[in-house]
């Protein structure tokens, strides 16, 4: 509809700039910028994602294993979750339906000083990559929403001197404060929702702005959030190098 009324193109097919087809581009930037950040910053750089959460089933942070999520097909970090999910997305399927996820990224061994204090914030300028991705509709960093209910007690990330180097108590904030890196890992997760193609026969109009309804044929996800994981592992990177790039040539 939106294609229609802007561009007079319906793309009814969704492919094109519908499709997410459309961020392989991404994947293939985000390994490029990857491997220079990884020349400049050394072996204690990494950025790396995991799905937390699809539907209303979200994985137990106790059992975190890094290691684990290149093993299964969702990128989950949580071994106890994987049958459980390949169960739920079985029965989505077969109802002709659709869930969405969150996905959780991070990334470590980030200098102080990426960022701008105003219109260049590096947290804003990784929620507009993040946002860009198809079907997201939601990012937060550190915290995020749930700061919300903590007091400035808790949510302060206090600082004290070690080794003669200031270091941090805490990580609420997400590596990012005043719109600029502090040295710490950088957190932040983004959600995505469910695909609109689906079996399920839904109320739409046509071209001629008749009532009519819609059930989408053919091959699609009932979760594309799974998909989304090295999308937005690339899109970070991206972000990332950019304001690398940038802060080099302001500050040497």
């Amino acid at each position: 509809y939106t294609y229609e009324k802007k561009y007079g193109i319906g793309g009814y097919r969704g492919g094109g700039r519908s499709s997410a087809r459309e961020t392989a581009m991404r994947v293939s930037a985000g390994a490029i910028a990857r491997k220079i950040l990884s020349s400049y910053l050394g072996k204690n750089f990494s950025i790396r994602g995991a799905l937390i959460q699809m539907g209303s089933l979200h994985i137990n942070r106790d059992n975190w294993d890094w290691n684990f999520i290149k093993k299964n097909p969702f990128w989950c970090p949580d071994k106890n979750m994987v049958k459980i999910w390949e169960n739920y997305l079985t029965q989505i399927r077969k109802n002709g339906s659709s869930v969405g996820a969150i996905i959780e990224l991070q990334a470590t061994g980030i200098p102080v000083g990426l960022g701008e204090p105003v219109y260049d914030k590096l947290d804003a300028d990784i929620a507009k990559g993040l946002m860009s991705i198809n079907a997201v509709k939601g990012v937060e960093i550190g915290n995020g929403f749930e700061s919300v209910f903590n007091a400035g007690e808790s949510n302060v990330d206090e600082m004290r001197i070690e080794n003669g180097l200031p270091i941090f108590l805490s990580n609420n904030n997400g590596g990012i404060l005043g719109g600029i890196s502090i040295g710490q890992d950088i957190i932040v997760r983004f959600c995505v929702k469910p695909t609109s193609s689906i079996l399920t026969s839904r109320k739409t109009i046509d071209i001629e702005f008749n009532e009519v309804e819609i059930s989408t044929k053919g091959r699609h996800d009932p979760c594309v959030g799974i998909r989304a994981v090295s999308i937005g592992e690339a899109m970070l990177s991206c972000v990332l190098l950019d304001h690398f790039l940038m802060n080099r040539a302001q500050c040497g």
